[in-house]
């Protein structure tokens, strides 16, 4: 049974939501559920799968991702960054260009322009023609020609 079916045949809220349950599944069954759920528009249950996955499996590429997507949808930009941060540490040198998109997105909207700015080049060293990082970078550029200091000079 997957477990978004036993999360529907038990009548769960997200209020009695425990890690019991969700242990016996992966990290990626549990992302594509929390998937599944935000595409039903169950976003508390979401959330609750989403912290209990988290406090099941930390330093899982699948839980960081997927939490860091709900933490941007529901505008938590300090959890975002939090999550985010985590991610790219794990990725390290393979991170995805879409990571790299809404880690700048999230630190704009968390008020750090400065490290958005330093995300974005990073992802364009590596994808350079990404349309999404190059639209944001011009964005940012925007923004630093309103600035007395450049993003790219501050430190």
């Amino acid at each position: 049974m997957t477990l978004i079916q036993e999360l529907m045949n038990q009548s769960i809220s997200s209020t009695v939501l425990n890690t019991g349950l969700v242990k016996r599944f992966s990290p990626a069954e549990i992302r594509e559920t929390i998937q599944s759920l935000v595409a039903t528009e169950q976003i508390e249950l979401a959330n609750a799968l989403g912290d209990a996955g988290l406090s099941l499996y930390p330093q899982s590429e699948d839980i960081l991702a997927i939490t860091s997507l709900l933490a941007i949808m529901n505008q938590d930009w300090t959890l975002a960054v939090e999550l985010m941060d985590e991610l790219h540490a794990i990725q390290a040198g393979n991170t995805p260009a879409f990571t790299y998109v809404m880690y700048v997105r999230a630190l704009r909207c968390n008020l750090d322009p400065a490290r958005a700015y330093a995300m974005v080049c990073e992802g364009l060293a590596k994808y350079p023609d990404q349309v999404e990082l190059l639209a944001e970078k011009l964005s940012l550029d925007d923004l630093s020609t309103s600035m007395l200091v450049p993003l790219g000079q501050q430190h």
